[in-house]
């Protein structure tokens, strides 16, 4: 169906991975994305990544700062798309998500009901899930909770982190999207309400205090949040070396056994690595990031820098 009208709202790299491969299946009429941004040091422009592939691919962009605006809200009945996707963008009024009369469909980063909220694939690896996956579902008033279209579920291996689990579900919910677009045309999809009780985990919005390493947890729990915050946010915690405290982010880590007094926070160099102790065992960090200072392996930040005797982290 080359005549469909589709709108796309979305603004991250995830997204673009599905922009593309819809524009390649079929033709998007118009992207939303978020407006320009100001950042850096030099305070430059900067544009979505949404935005970079619409310049790059001549589609039509609106950028609103607010979505209720009847501005806006005309320029998307002039255009009378026929289906509305959303990938990773804020969320969206009834008055616009109303308007195709295919609907507005959301890919979603984890298997819904499960981890509906803002960071579906951090929160998956945090709490050491073992699979994941990409849903689609059409919006309603409440977020997260329409009605489901199609899942497909995805494993999550010991090595993935955030980057690398962001990578793949891009990927398998791309064609997704493409899969949950054909059967909507055909009418041979047909959604399902979503059910939700206690036992279903949320995915909260990334917070400087949620980010932040509690060394009492176990040495799974601490693991699985560094993988789930890695390479960014990244998950962080203060170091007080000698007479000096510094924020340090913990990039990468994998199980340690050292043999030392179990003292929460303890720090070990240990043949050029850094064993963190949590009480029980320890945390041989690989790779960390300290305050305003590039990515170094743990070799490297021995290297750079006297770690104390009474050195911890806390």
């Amino acid at each position: 169906m080359k005549d469909l009208k589709i709108i796309f709202f979305g603004t991250p790299e995830f997204a673009v991975v599905s922009l593309r491969e819809i524009n390649l299946n079929y033709k998007v009429d118009c992207v939303v994305t978020s407006p320009d941004r100001k950042s850096g040091r030099g305070q430059k422009i900067r544009h979505s990544k949404v935005k970079e592939y619409a310049l790059d691919n001549n589609i039509k962009i609106l950028q609103p700062d607010n979505l209720n605006d009847k501005e806006f809200v005309n320029q998307i009945k002039k255009i009378n798309p026929d289906i509305m996707i959303v990938v990773a963008f804020r969320k969206i009024p009834t008055e616009i998500f109303s308007i195709p009369k295919y609907g507005t469909i959301n890919l979603h980063a984890s298997l819904l009901p499960n981890y509906r909220g803002a960071a579906p694939i951090n929160w998956c690896l945090i709490n050491n899930e073992v699979k994941t996956g990409v849903t689609t579902f059409f919006i309603n008033e409440k977020i997260d909770r329409g009605d489901i279209l199609l899942k497909e579920e995805v494993n999550i291996s010991d090595t993935d982190n955030f980057g690398s689990l962001y990578t793949k579900l891009s990927s398998v919910g791309s064609r997704l999207l493409i899969k949950t677009i054909k059967g909507l045309l055909s009418n041979s999809l047909k959604a399902s309400r979503q059910n939700f009780d206690e036992s279903f985990k949320i995915a909260p919005k990334l917070s400087k205090e949620n980010t932040r390493i509690d060394w009492n947890k176990s040495q799974k729990e601490i693991i699985g949040m560094i993988r789930g915050l890695s390479p960014k946010p990244g998950a962080w915690t203060k170091l007080k070396n000698g007479d000096k405290e510094m924020r340090m982010k913990i990039l990468e880590a994998k199980k340690a056994d050292s043999f030392f007094p179990k003292k929460v926070g303890k720090i070990l160099i240990n043949n050029g690595e850094i064993h963190i102790n949590n009480g029980v065992d320890a945390i041989n960090c690989t790779y960390i990031q300290l305050e305003n200072r590039k990515v170094m392996n743990a070799k490297e930040l021995i290297n750079g820098l006297k770690i104390h005797e009474n050195s911890k982290v806390y």
